[in-house]
């Protein structure tokens, strides 16, 4: 009962709000409401492009205009049935979000926002300038409203289809965030390099947002134009943009209670201030760069940490949860044939190069170390591998398929799970919900599945939870599982970033520099827990300068000097050879004449 709880909760204060709306006689405070539900449907879908994917917008008034003035046109110039319609212009905002999603995503930050911000000038431009379809300054008249018993809808109709509207996108919004999108996009906004390695599809997930607030505006500016049975350019501005980034920013951007909050109290001060246009733009700037730098989590933000709302779970609650790790299972330690193989791979950065010809191949079920003093190329290499770098030339096969060149998330999905270098943890998000993540590409349930949290949806969610749940008691963090990845000691982070590279199912774990940072007990601990790990029939590529964790647990051994693999084989060989042993420690200069 108690996932329905908040389902029966929203629905009891939409029937609340809708009887209330129905006994009010005046339009003023009729209007307000009204307006509330047009603001909170734009701010909605803003919340899920820039709280939780971090993507900056400033167009969101060109993507309210395309869905007034679609319907506009729409009942206007034909027959055709006004709830048609409004879906229809609904429709069409989405693929302008579309749109203006591709050229974005080859541009971040400010530059991000300035697309966007072209988008709305563009779109402010042809309807003023296009009179003869947009009837510029003078606008579009006779757009038909939806009809209830024969008669266009009051205004307190117009409210309840506002309120039912508003509770329809919250309810599914909550879902699509709750779950499996909902961590795919707050990994975006965090790191999209760990994001892709972990499975995520980092352009659809971008665009997934863009579409998201472009529907949720585009519903917003039809039902204005229906409802006023006008529209013309002075609704499509700047200004509108602003007021809508600042809904959510002032609410509490990434929470779900933001856009609410921010609907209504901006709402009601727009009403406040209608007189005064001059100290409402001055207010609103104001208010804009408060939400920034003094309040940058919103009012909503703010409050759950005065209150405490981000109370951790109980320990008992996942160790009752815990079981074996089944997620590792794959018939144990294998010594069958080839699973890795690199050919003559180079890479070249102007004169420096980190990688000339190199050929290797890794044996499942073995732990192979990949070791060389710094600037050797190692981590260039697993940069190689797992498709974070594209190498110049040369071939990578793994399982028998070429994936050189590859995406990121389509080389973790075919096996390969890695860690960093440098920690690349999603540091605001707790272990549990890193972990989850690992796990984003081996779930099953699409973006429909999602939104409407189907029985597919929540199986997948809590098999996901049980797994991640389970590698985390795995690397012995399970009483630190509703922590803040970004809070733990810097040896625990390196715990959690491995059981998040565990959690992607790979076939082959690519380690760069595992024991970095950690003492020497905690390297011994890391060294017994690889070799539990493979004996799952995980096969392990590691960069590594600490030889004694190297030779102690390694089968396989490759050494690299300069981008150039002068040495392979058994622990014992390697340390033996001369070469290694000149890399490591240079040769005596009247030996070398």
């Amino acid at each position: 009962m108690k996932k329905y709880s908040h389902l029966a909760g929203v629905c009891a204060i939409a029937v609340v709000l809708g009887a209330a709306a129905l006994s009010i006689g005046n339009d003023y405070y009729l209007h307000i409401a009204f307006m509330m539900c047009v603001y909170y449907l734009c701010a909605a879908g803003m919340n899920v492009l820039v709280g939780f994917a971090g993507q900056k917008s400033l167009g969101q008034a060109g993507l309210f205009g395309a869905g007034a003035y679609a319907v506009a046109l729409l009942t206007s110039q034909t027959e055709m049935n006004p709830w048609a319609a409004m879906a229809i212009a609904t429709a069409i905002s989405g693929v302008c979000g579309v749109l203006i999603a591709l050229p974005s995503l080859r541009v971040k930050g400010p530059y991000l926002a300035m697309v966007t911000l072209a988008f709305g000038i563009v779109v402010e431009r042809l309807v003023s300038d296009w009179t003869d379809v947009f009837g510029g300054a003078q606008g579009i008249y006779g757009i038909r409203s939806p009809e209830m018993g024969g008669q266009p809808m009051s205004l307190g109709q117009w409210v309840c289809v506002g309120l039912v509207f508003c509770a329809v996108t919250h309810l599914l919004l909550r879902n699509l965030l709750n779950g499996r999108f909902g961590r795919a996009f707050l990994s975006l906004q965090a790191d999209e390099i760990a994001s892709s390695s972990v499975g995520v599809r980092v352009y659809r997930g971008k665009v997934i947002a863009f579409v998201i607030a472009a529907v949720t505006c585009g519903l917003a500016g039809a039902m204005v134009a229906q409802q006023n049975q006008y529209i013309n350019s002075d609704f499509i501005s700047f200004q509108l943009s602003i007021f809508i980034l600042l809904l959510v920013l002032f609410g509490g951007a990434g929470t779900k209670l933001g856009p609410v909050v921010g609907a209504i109290v901006l709402t009601l001060l727009d009403a406040l201030l209608a007189r005064w246009p001059s100290v409402q733009h001055t207010l609103y700037g104001l208010l804009l760069l408060f939400a920034l730098y003094v309040m940058p989590g919103g009012v909503v933000g703010t409050l759950s940490k005065l209150v405490g709302r981000k109370n951790q779970d109980s320990n008992e609650e996942y160790a009752a949860t815990t079981g074996q790790v089944t997620t590792l299972l794959r018939g144990g330690r294998s010594n069958g044939g080839e699973l890795l193989t690199v050919t003559k791979l180079s890479k070249a950065y102007g004169g420096v190069k980190p990688a000339q010809d190199i050929s290797f191949a890794l044996k499942r079920g073995h732990i192979h170390a990949l070791i060389g003093p710094n600037g050797a190329g190692k981590s260039t290499m697993i940069n190689m591998v797992t498709g974070v770098v594209r190498p110049d030339s040369g071939s990578i096969r793994f399982n028998g398929k070429e994936i050189g060149g590859s995406a990121v998330h389509s080389i973790c999905c075919l096996g390969m799970g890695r860690t960093f270098q440098n920690l690349r943890l999603f540091a605001d998000l707790s272990v549990l919900d890193n972990v989850m993540l690992g796990r984003h590409s081996r779930m099953k349930n699409g973006l429909f599945a999602s939104l409407f949290a189907t029985p597919k949806a929540r199986h997948e969610e809590e098999i996901t939870r049980q797994r991640a749940l389970e590698l985390i008691e795995l690397v012995d963090l399970g009483h630190l599982a509703s922590r803040p990845a970004g809070s733990l000691p810097y040896g625990l982070q390196r715990r959690a970033e491995l059981a998040r590279a565990l959690a992607t199912e790979p076939q082959l774990l690519l380690l760069d520099e595992p024991a970095a940072g950690l003492n020497p007990q905690e390297t011994a601990e890391l060294g017994q827990l690889l070799l539990r790990i493979s004996k799952y029939g995980v096969s392990i590529l590691m960069v590594e300068h600490h030889m004694d964790l190297v030779m102690s647990i390694s089968d396989h051994v490759i050494v690299l000097d300069y981008g150039i693999k002068i040495a392979e084989g058994k622990p014992t060989d390697v340390q033996a050879n001369p070469r290694v042993v000149e890399a490591y420690l240079g040769v005596d200069e009247a030996e070398a004449a």
